[in-house]
């Protein structure tokens, strides 16, 4: 039964860590795919850095992804999710991609 319960739990490490990696590379690409000015003109670092920081973030967690959620691939996570949160959401307002709802509430 405690090997169940060990596997169980290891497969579920293993799918977080599959989702999160997931997660990583799409920044990642999107990162890649924008112009670099568009970084300068939203007010975020350049293009080299987020694309270095979420290389490496997407790195570590492939790197980690076998041996569980370790430190390193919280932090390849954060980066990402720092990206897509904030970064993300700015360039594409400056490229007139942004949300354009004019509803009640945009």
């Amino acid at each position: 039964m405690a090997s169940l319960v060990g596997d169980i739990q290891m497969l579920i490490i293993y799918g977080l860590g599959l989702v999160a990696l997931i997660v990583e590379v799409y920044a990642l690409q999107h990162a890649l795919r924008q112009r670099p000015d568009a970084f300068v003109a939203a007010g975020k670092r350049t293009k080299t850095f987020w694309g270095v920081a979420l290389g490496v973030g997407a790195l570590l967690g492939f790197a980690v992804l076998g041996g569980g959620i370790g430190l390193l691939s919280i932090i390849g996570f954060v980066i990402a999710a720092i990206y897509l949160a904030d970064v993300k959401p700015a360039i594409e307002q400056v490229l007139g991609r942004g949300n354009r709802s004019h509803g009640r509430w945009g």
